[in-house]
């Protein structure tokens, strides 16, 4: 009991001696620097959504093991994917471009959030009915083997592209 003890306490005083130093290596740092990364604004694998499109159709690819026979039904799907994320690296461009010349703009009425959301949702139904075109006829393409990759794989997602808890299947 008293190693415990007297462990604890050597534990609780190193922390206690080492927390100015962290705190004055922090203080060197910009504030914005030393919080990029929770707010998503650190170095990035991928800028645009069209580098993370191609990254995930290579996967998608290999994953399912896309045979001759469903290259055509592959390609449809791809390029309706292509397509989607270069629309979106132009939203994204449009955006940045607004916000490196300062364009601010008056904060929007609760009815002209309402109708922003709206025409979101609205747009995002359209890509979602776009793909779900593409993706039908890849779908029957393939065997019952690759059904069942492509049921995992295409599984509701959030929209950063990877599921919003975690990587569990849900019941």
């Amino acid at each position: 009991m008293k190693k415990l003890i007297v462990g604890t306490l050597v534990a609780v005083g190193l922390a206690t001696a080492a927390a100015p130093l962290l705190l004055a290596q922090s203080a060197d740092k910009p504030h914005a620097e030393r919080f990029a990364h929770w707010h998503g604004h650190g170095k990035r694998a991928f800028r645009l959504p069209s580098e993370r499109a191609e990254a995930r159709l290579a996967y998608l690819k290999t994953a399912l093991k896309i045979t001759d026979k469903q290259q055509a039904q592959w390609d449809r799907f791809a390029e309706t994917l292509r397509q989607q994320a270069r629309n979106a690296d132009d939203r994204i461009k449009a955006r940045r471009a607004q916000r490196e010349q300062g364009v601010t703009h008056a904060r929007p009425t609760a009815i002209e959030r309402m109708e922003r959301r709206q025409a979101r949702l609205a747009a995002g139904a359209e890509r979602l009915g776009q793909m779900l075109a593409a993706a039908k006829p890849l779908y029957a393409a393939l065997s019952p083997d690759q059904q069942q990759i492509a049921d995992e794989l295409f599984a509701h997602r959030g929209h950063d592209g990877f599921r919003r808890h975690g990587w569990h299947r849900r019941s």
